[in-house]
């Protein structure tokens, strides 16, 4: 259950609806209660997601129940197989890496992984890499260069862990090397933000050829309570803040940040994972075809070109 109160009265409505058909399983033909309780729980949906605000979209990016990048490998994926460590510190499960296989071909897949109860969170920093995560992912990006695998990135996270053992070990250079590197890789990238894609921590993963974005997830250079914080010495004002750095996905598709929206199930991703998977399954797919046909060079000069044309201004 999501404790922002404009998500309850549809919370409330879904479990009544799951614990009506739980009642009913076997039942050829839904009771009149469940039908009126699923017309009820799409009303509700359809009024509250008709107005959301930018922080209400930042609320539902992380919501609980909103699948992670583990759940989408299990249903897109084939033979999935992950490697650990960075070879130079040690293994990060804030960010979990590996080969599989996609319409049975190799590909690498990178991802950002948070946890469901507090035991897994907190093994997973939240979802918040440090340095050894980040090269462990670089790693990874560059075996599949070698074997010439597409490489699939999943960012959901809230940025790169800002404690004083990731700075150490040099959380700022491990990022500034992704970057780096992922620009110059001569194999398809395919970035697909699914919840929070916060900062650096997300950037580093994002560098790729076609970058997708779930219809209710959020993409910054901030969370709107880092914002906050800064411009008005209040976590308060996260709200302004989320206004203001125009971070959803209808937003970046107009400001050329993203290339694709991906439209999430009525009420968003955690209403129908299957669904959702599915829709990123045909995007990959469609995608990937496209950027199969170009050659390394052709790929590397359009990926470059994509970056440095964002933000550009032109005089009128």
């Amino acid at each position: 259950m999501t404790t922002s109160p404009f998500l309850e009265p549809i919370e409330r409505l879904r479990s009544e609806v799951n614990n009506l058909e739980a009642s009913q399983v076997g039942s050829s033909e839904a009771s009149p209660e469940l039908i009126e309780a699923r017309d009820q729980l799409d009303a509700e949906i359809t009024k509250v997601f008709s107005k959301l605000s930018r922080w209400q979209t930042c609320l539902l990016a992380r919501h609980p129940d909103r699948p992670y990048t583990l759940a989408y490998i299990h249903d897109i994926f084939s033979d999935f197989t992950e490697l650990h460590g960075d070879r130079r510190f040690g293994d990060d499960p804030a960010l979990v890496a590996g080969f599989a296989r996609f319409d049975g071909e190799p590909v690498a897949i990178v991802g950002h992984q948070k946890g469901r109860d507090t035991a897994e969170k907190v093994r997973r920093n939240f979802g918040m890499p440090r340095p050894e995560g980040y090269r462990k992912a670089l790693r990874i990006m560059k075996l599949a260069a070698r074997f010439k695998c597409p490489i699939i990135t999943f960012i959901d996270t809230p940025g790169a862990y800002p404690g004083i053992d990731a700075e150490e070990r040099g959380q700022a250079e491990a990022i500034a090397d992704n970057l780096i590197e992922m620009a110059r890789l001569p194999v398809p990238i395919i970035v697909v933000i699914t919840g929070e894609g916060g900062s650096g921590g997300a950037l580093a993963l994002g560098f790729g050829d076609r970058v997708l974005m779930l219809e209710y997830a959020i993409y910054s250079v901030i969370s709107p309570e880092g914002c906050a914080a800064i411009l008005w010495k209040d976590q308060a004002k996260a709200e302004d803040a989320a206004q203001a750095l125009k971070l959803t996905s209808g937003d970046l598709v107009q400001l050329g940040v993203i290339d694709q929206v991906l439209t999430e199930p009525h009420g968003g991703a955690q209403m129908d994972p299957g669904a959702m998977s599915s829709t990123i399954e045909d995007a990959i797919r469609r995608h990937l075809k496209q950027l199969k046909k170009l050659r390394p060079e052709a790929l590397i000069n359009r990926r470059y070109k994509k970056f440095r044309s964002m933000g550009v201004a032109a005089d009128r």
